[in-house]
């Protein structure tokens, strides 16, 4: 069975995300990088995970179909048993499983309407799973 292994992100609209992210780096230490927001590396997640702080333009689409001011990123072990687990226990699928040099990525809207995003980073199946078991 696929389980949450940590937070992949936190994603949430801003009137003004440079603003925003400007006044964190100054009152929180929080270094802000070119792409707007913050990558965190704890230790305790699998080879090639972090954990991403970004504020998004109030207009951005990105969090669709969810008329939520949020969306949260989970990082889990087998991305594909995941979307199973979350379709059958009622959520929708949104889209269509995407692949980057740094991982795969699916989503789904949860029954409180809140777009879920699914990472799961290349390295985590050598890095938590038993030869032969999920993967990329």
């Amino acid at each position: 069975m696929a389980k949450v292994l940590g937070i992949g992100g936190v994603f949430f609209k801003s009137g003004e995300p440079s603003k925003l992210a400007a006044w964190y780096a100054t009152h929180l230490s929080m270094t802000i990088e070119d792409f707007g927001g913050v990558r965190f590396d704890p230790k305790t997640m699998p080879a090639g995970a972090y954990a991403v702080w970004a504020p998004f333009d109030a207009t951005t689409g990105y969090f669709k179909p969810s008329n939520k001011e949020f969306m949260l990123n989970l990082v889990v072990d087998d991305l594909d048993a995941a979307l199973k687990q979350v379709a059958a226990g009622g959520a929708r699928i949104v889209g269509e499983v995407e692949k980057y040099e740094y991982g795969r990525f699916g989503r789904f809207v949860d029954p409180d309407g809140n777009k879920i995003e699914l990472w799961q980073p290349v390295n985590v199946e050598s890095s938590l799973l038993p030869p032969g078991e999920g993967g990329a």
